[in-house]
């Protein structure tokens, strides 16, 4: 799908995107409405349109005009409208148009008086909602019928700032790029997407200036990550630790550093899922699918930052070799861990990425982003993710950036209460706590034992890695490519130079 900014023009083609607020038409709107004889308020009253986001109000043929048709899309309060609301007011259309057989869109919406935005940076957020909403994923389909084939091939946003638009557009179109690598990873079945084909996609960012190695079994095993070995031990499938470099601070700057957990599919080992629960594990590698998305984001948009990606890839699966409960292992940090579930697996994976991103990078700081817990989703549902932090500073500017993005967290707590949990017999400590309440809290706390006074934050993103129900506004497939825009966003506003 292409996408371009022009200045205002009377006529256009194919259909023509107007906005409303909860009060009135906008003026572009206006104009059109007197042109058509007040046929788009009449529509807007017979179809109880109130101007709310997401809302729309289709006109077809309408006579004395250029345009096949006209969309009135609501954007809330006038005031309030942000770069979110923006997007939302581009989803809505292309969800309406992507395969109506409509083959051009121009959105003429104003940015009114007291909006938050400029008129360059709302256009350009238009389009950023516009390319995220025409997502799709259907490499696996033989026989997709036509009229489910997008048609959508042109938008065009009209803005008096279209410069301005471009310059916000090439930054956002690069974080589009890293969403839809995001997606697609999550997207594909476990039966191509192993550790090591995983690795061999996230070699391709080479192309962009990243460098990229890839560490085997025997490697690791070298430097003792025998908890991120463990989990992959039932597997024929080889474990991988990645790691993606971007370089494009100052030499001497320390990198910020991000770890993502890539189990690429989760069997739960010898402590086996049911099997209603083993569907979906696919997705089990949605924090590493975010580390890979975001370290394309930073390198297509030339982000002036050093920043370090580091994926834990492992397969866990429950043959004779597997890994079992009691089994007692010793990670890269020499602390010992007694497995009492081979199905947290998780955590254990990122103990030895953890501290590997740390020992070997010194960076700023270091976010992990895994599918690490279902009670997450207890306490937060599919909203939220849910964020844990040993640095205030950190957290703080992390749920800045997801308000400012629409990728929402919320912060648990960590204390020596919740730390107790994790007592082992027999090793320095265990893997689960044995009981079932704060399930999340205790698998942070586990992680922070792997921090060595490193500003550090945990993002718990098993509620909104993926959805099964629902679509989001801007998500309309499986995987929702979650954590590449709160990362992006973090470094563009705070660790760039």
């Amino acid at each position: 799908m292409q996408i371009n900014f022009a200045a205002p023009q009377l006529d256009r083609k194919g259909t023509v995107v107007v906005g409303a607020s909860e009060r009135d038409l906008l003026p572009a709107a206006s104009d059109l409405d007197r042109r058509l004889g007040g046929a788009l308020k009449r529509a807007a009253e017979a179809s109880r349109f109130k101007g709310k986001p997401g809302q729309v109000v289709e006109l077809l043929s309408p006579s004395g005009i250029q345009a096949s048709r006209v969309l009135l899309v609501g954007i809330g309060p006038a005031g309030k409208i942000d770069g979110p609301a923006a997007e939302k007011i581009g989803a809505a259309a292309v969800a309406r148009l992507l395969t109506s057989g409509e083959t051009d869109v121009t959105f003429m919406i104003d940015s009114p008086r007291d909006a938050k935005i400029k008129p360059g940076l709302l256009a350009a957020h238009i389009a950023l909602g516009a390319q995220l909403r025409s997502y799709s994923f259907h490499k696996y389909r033989t026989k997709q019928r036509e009229e489910h084939e997008p048609t959508l091939k042109n938008v065009m946003i009209v803005t008096s700032e279209a410069a301005a638009a471009r310059k916000a557009w090439d930054r956002l179109r690069a974080v589009a790029d890293g969403v839809f690598l995001a997606r697609d990873l999550v997207n594909e079945p476990p039966n191509v997407l192993s550790p090591q084909e995983f690795a061999e996609r996230a070699k391709m960012l080479g192309k962009l200036g990243v460098k990229v190695e890839v560490l085997g079994e025997e490697a690791m095993r070298k430097l003792g990550m025998n908890t991120l070995l463990g989990v992959g031990q039932g597997s024929e499938r080889e474990s991988q630790l990645v790691v993606m470099q971007w370089n494009g601070g100052r030499k001497k700057d320390q990198p910020v550093a991000f770890v993502g957990k890539g189990v690429c599919f989760d069997s739960g080992g010898l402590s086996l899922k049911p099997g209603a629960s083993m569907m979906g594990m696919k997705g089990d590698m949605g924090g590493a699918a975010a580390v890979t998305g975001t370290m394309l984001a930073l390198a297509s948009r030339k982000a002036k930052v050093n920043a370090v990606g580091i994926l834990g890839l492992v397969e866990n699966m429950p043959d004779g070799n597997a890994q079992r409960p009691d089994d007692v292992v010793t990670s890269m940090s020499g602390q010992t861990v007694e497995i009492l579930n081979t199905d947290a697996e998780g955590r254990l994976v990122l103990a030895d990425a953890l501290w590997y991103a740390q020992t070997k990078f010194k960076p700023k700081f270091v976010i992990d982003l895994a599918t690490l817990t279902g009670a997450i989703l207890i306490a937060l549902g599919l909203e939220h993710a849910g964020l844990f932090s040993n640095d205030d500073k950190l957290a703080n500017r992390i749920q800045e950036a997801g308000s400012e993005v629409g990728e929402p967290v919320w912060r648990l707590p960590l204390s020596d209460a919740y730390d107790k949990m994790l007592k082992s017999k027999i090793a320095d400590m265990k893997n689960i706590s044995g009981v079932t309440h704060a399930g999340s809290i205790v698998a942070a706390q586990f992680l922070q034992r792997f921090i060595d006074k490193t500003p550090w934050a945990h993002l718990d993103i098993a509620g909104v890695a993926w959805q099964d129900g629902e679509q989001k506004p801007l998500s309309p497939g499986w995987g929702v490519g979650w954590g590449v825009r709160i990362l992006d966003r973090l470094v563009a506003d705070h660790y760039e130079k």
